[in-house]
């Protein structure tokens, strides 16, 4: 265990008030703060590890109570950080909670930085780093889906891929290693051809790994939808639609919506952020102009663009315009208004947008809603988990590292099947190792490690 000299303290639970409040303690001090704030009701000094025990909490200087709080404590290493750790409950009360931190740095203690307490869990190999990675995961996650994979990843999912692959690699280096020592002896070792295939089977388990992350991106972090198209095609109906709610302003007025709307719904378990957006028109006005600049600019940050005709009209210069700059983007072709007579072709709509196949929808009344949520999803996910892997990527850093050793290794492979020297296929494949330590944090310098936990709240 990585000893750590300083004692830290921070507020545990989110800003606001709440019925409970945690003051969070962890370092060599922190059995010695709470004697000095805690005042068992019942019982005194020692307490007994993981048990909860309810008393005052109060002030230093003046022995004044200032609330009434359970405290447990948890010894070393059985604790979140593996160091001496206390909880402090109390009432939420921002100004209740803010008093009781205060006590604790004068008793002792500093404020934490953001994320390390479970930085310390991971310097003292209670966490892997991929695992402590999938702690602010677990607490950002927006879906089911994303709680699920992100607890996976917890629980080790990742990590032990990563240690097998290692394992793996480590056993293909000792062959190589004897190759190079012992060129001139007479010693049973593999052909050439099996020390390849042994690479080559690693390198098809990373490309799985790396065929997930699409899929594990989109249940993490969600998907930016933006509807679009000339006014009045029912842009803000289709938002109402989707959202099951009278979100968005609906009018046969042109123009209605200037400014964009954003909201959040889950389709099939993936977060979505559903925007509507001002008609793309020949503008009439100064804030027109703005609300449609406003548009392009969302457009070109978004996942999916839904492109909205209007089928009960002909197809017009301004639908024409807005598939054209569309074109390359992952898009959706929506014919609204299929309860009206219609005036659009199949025919017409493959001659502007090749490859896109229209969904006809109602936007008023529901119709090929089904169908279009479907058609997100696959886009989102559907058709692009290609394997079966037992392990779904989500995090961007540990998607590099996986590309980084794939590329070694697929040198490395080449080197051995071409008979060069093993020095420079074990050399990659020591290369490959360390991309791979990385995403555990075996291999991980300080200057990442402070970058990954500066992203979590503080506290945690």
């Amino acid at each position: 265990m990585l000893v750590q000299e300083d004692t830290i303290a921070a507020i545990a639970t989110p800003k606001g008030v709440g019925g409970i409040g945690i003051i969070r303690i962890s370092g060599p001090k922190a059995e010695e703060i709470g004697h000095r704030l805690f005042k068992p009701q019942k019982c005194s000094f020692p307490l007994q590890s993981h048990h909860l025990y309810y008393g005052n909490i109060v002030s230093l200087d003046t022995g004044a109570i200032l609330d009434e709080a359970l405290l447990s404590i948890m010894r070393k290493p059985h604790s979140y950080t593996g160091e001496d750790t206390i909880e402090i409950n109390c009432h939420g009360g921002p100004i209740v909670l803010e008093a009781v931190l205060h006590e604790a740095v004068k008793a002792g203690s500093r404020l934490a930085e953001p994320g390390e307490f479970t930085k310390r869990a991971y310097l003292n190999g209670r966490l892997d780093l991929a695992q402590a990675e999938a702690v602010i995961d677990l607490i950002m996650a927006q879906s089911n889906r994303g709680l699920s994979l992100a607890l996976s990843h917890l629980k080790g999912n990742v990590s032990q891929k990563v240690h097998s692959l290692r394992s793996s690699l480590i056993e293909i280096l000792a062959h190589l290693e004897t190759l190079i020592d012992f060129t001139e002896e007479d010693i049973n070792i593999s052909p050439s051809s099996e020390l390849a295939d042994a690479v080559q089977h690693i390198i098809d388990d990373i490309e799985e790994i790396l065929a997930t992350y699409s899929e594990g991106k989109t249940v993490r972090d969600g998907l930016s939808i933006i509807i679009t198209g000339k006014p009045n095609v029912g842009k803000s109906s289709l938002l109402n639609r989707l959202l099951g709610e009278k979100r968005a302003i609906i009018t046969p007025i042109p123009g209605t919506t200037r400014d964009f709307i954003e909201e959040a719904l889950l389709i099939k378990g993936i977060p979505v952020k559903l925007i509507d957006t001002a008609g793309i028109r020949e503008v009439k006005d100064q804030i027109e102009a703005e609300g449609i600049k406003l548009v392009w600019e969302k457009i070109s940050s978004a996942d999916i663009v839904i492109i909205l005709l209007d089928g009960s009209t002909r197809i017009t210069e301004e639908d024409l315009e807005v598939i054209e700059k569309n074109k390359g983007k992952e898009i959706i072709l929506a014919v609204n208004k299929s309860d009206l007579p219609s005036q659009i072709q199949d025919n017409d709509l493959g001659m502007t947008v090749s490859g896109v196949d229209p969904i006809w929808i109602s936007a008023k009344y529901g119709d090929g809603i089904p169908q279009l949520t479907e058609k997100i999803y696959e886009l989102a996910v559907g058709n692009k988990r290609t394997t079966e892997s037992d392990v779904v990527l989500s995090n961007l850093r540990h998607k590099v590292a996986f590309e980084k050793a794939r590329d070694l290794l697929t040198v490395a492979y080449n080197t051995i099947l071409q008979g060069l020297s093993p020095e420079l296929a074990a050399f990659d494949i020591k290369e490959s190792l360390e991309h791979l330590g990385d995403i555990i944090g075996e291999t991980t310098n300080e200057d990442v490690l402070d970058r990954i936990f500066s992203t979590f709240c503080i506290g945690k």
